[in-house]
């Protein structure tokens, strides 16, 4: 029996030098556990570096979602790029009171017709875009007499805020030597719009009377005109 005791106490105690070999390797293993949560502390968990193996998962997943937030803020300059990208996308056409409309005598010598020129400023405080024919009527003492269009190319073109762009109105000199047509105002409507507004006409006084077979007044697209003519 003695035998045997001492067999077993020998026993127990190699199982024991065993056990205290393998608690020192997994200290060796566990020391590497700093040198990770120091890693993380880089990413901003250095507080949490002491937790334990189960704390140390949660720093693991707090890391990732500090990752996340930040392509969340990286997604959030992209919106941003976005918001400019919509900016530029499509401008809104420009509106009667958004613009300031005015019109001056532009004739050459030399010409064989009057050119009023008709400038429309934006004032709006954003671009917008403008194109095709205005509406253009001139009040007389015989009544409303209607601008035809010359049948020109009609472009479009976004108006900058301050700028301007311009149409010409043609129409014929009195030479008939009569009292012809006298001129007291100038309607100009933009294009799309329906809202108009008055203006003096800065050209010649008279027209000369027609037979009624069309309008002696043309009037060109926007844009059709440099900046006085």
């Amino acid at each position: 029996m003695r035998v045997h005791k001492l067999t077993f106490a020998a026993l127990a105690v190699a199982a024991g030098l065993s056990l205290t070999a393998c608690q020192n390797d997994d200290a060796d293993t566990g020391q590497s556990a700093p040198s990770s949560g120091a890693t993380a502390s880089s990413s901003g968990g250095a507080s949490d570096s002491g937790r334990s193996d189960q704390g140390g998962a949660k720093d693991s997943a707090g890391t990732s979602s500090a990752t996340n937030s930040g392509a969340t803020s990286s997604g959030g300059t992209g919106t941003a790029a976005g918001t400019g990208s919509n900016a530029n996308a499509k401008v809104g056409k420009c509106r009667t009171d958004e613009l300031d409309i005015t019109a001056k005598d532009n004739t050459i010598d030399g010409d064989p017709d009057g050119t009023v020129v008709v400038e429309l400023t934006n004032h709006s405080g954003r671009d917008c875009t403008i194109s095709g024919y205005a509406g253009v009527d001139l009040k007389t003492n015989a009544g409303s007499l209607s601008a035809k269009r010359t049948g020109q190319q009609a472009t479009s073109a976004v108006l900058k805020n301050g700028k301007s762009t311009y149409f010409p109105v043609n129409y014929p000199f009195n030479k008939s030597g009569g009292s012809g047509v006298r001129v007291t105002g100038l309607v100009v409507t933009p294009p799309d719009e329906t809202k108009s507004v008055t203006l003096n006409w800065p050209g010649a006084a008279t027209l000369p009377v027609t037979d009624g077979s069309g309008s002696p007044v043309k009037v060109g697209p926007v844009g059709s005109a440099g900046q006085g003519g």
